[in-house]
């Protein structure tokens, strides 16, 4: 049985999020959350046990520092619901591959802005289209989990604002230019995707749009 729900979640708010310098000395995936961020995830806590009720939930994390964070602080509000946990590195964020100096970052941010977020690869790093076919394979993961007897009615994904939009691109076949026009969502937006009646689903959470784009 496919669960009832896929709910999606971005980290909560990062060293990185607030200051650039950070990536000079701190590789992403050790980027802890601030105390924002741990509110923010508390929060969102909350609202996912709003969500989902008493239904149990399968959870599926990114292993960086920061997704973790953000997992340890929004169980308390759903603990008995939780059936499984899952870190899979394939819903990592895009791999940057070494230390860099801001100014640095925000060349090759603006080189991708211009060229495409999907096709531009960083130097020594990954494209979004690197991140896409990853995310494909987890995927099949995740089909052959819903197969299993004693999956749970709903799952739950912790993940990266560009990784969680291209899983969304991959799932409802959406184009390159239709993910383009896309913004990442915000620090610990919940994005649901709800079964419908005929065992597909929908996205039922609006994301904001691109102005540039």
């Amino acid at each position: 049985m496919k669960p009832n729900r896929i709910i999606l979640i971005r980290h909560g708010e990062s060293e990185g999020n607030i200051d650039k310098d950070k990536y000079r000395t701190i590789p992403d995936y050790a980027l802890n959350l601030t105390p924002t961020g741990v509110e923010q995830a508390q929060k969102a806590g909350r609202q996912i046990k709003e969500i989902i009720q008493t239904e149990s939930l399968h959870v599926y994390l990114s292993p960086y520092f920061r997704t973790r964070q953000t997992f340890s602080n929004l169980r308390s509000a759903f603990e008995t619901n939780i059936a499984k946990i899952i870190e899979d590195p394939r819903i990592r964020e895009l791999d940057w591959g070494h230390l860099r100096h801001p100014d640095e970052n925000e060349e090759i941010i603006k080189q991708r802005d211009d060229f495409s977020t999907f096709y531009y690869r960083i130097p020594d790093g990954e494209s979004g289209a690197d991140v896409y076919d990853r995310v494909s394979t987890f995927l099949e993961t995740l089909y052959r989990d819903f197969n299993k007897p004693d999956y749970s009615q709903n799952t739950l994904i912790i993940t990266h604002g560009l990784t969680l939009r291209l899983f969304l691109m991959r799932w409802f076949h959406w184009t390159v230019e239709e993910f383009e026009t896309i913004r990442n969502p915000h620090n610990c937006q919940i994005v649901v995707m709800n079964k419908r009646a005929d065992d597909k689903y929908e996205l039922a959470t609006k994301l904001e749009k691109r102005h540039n784009r």
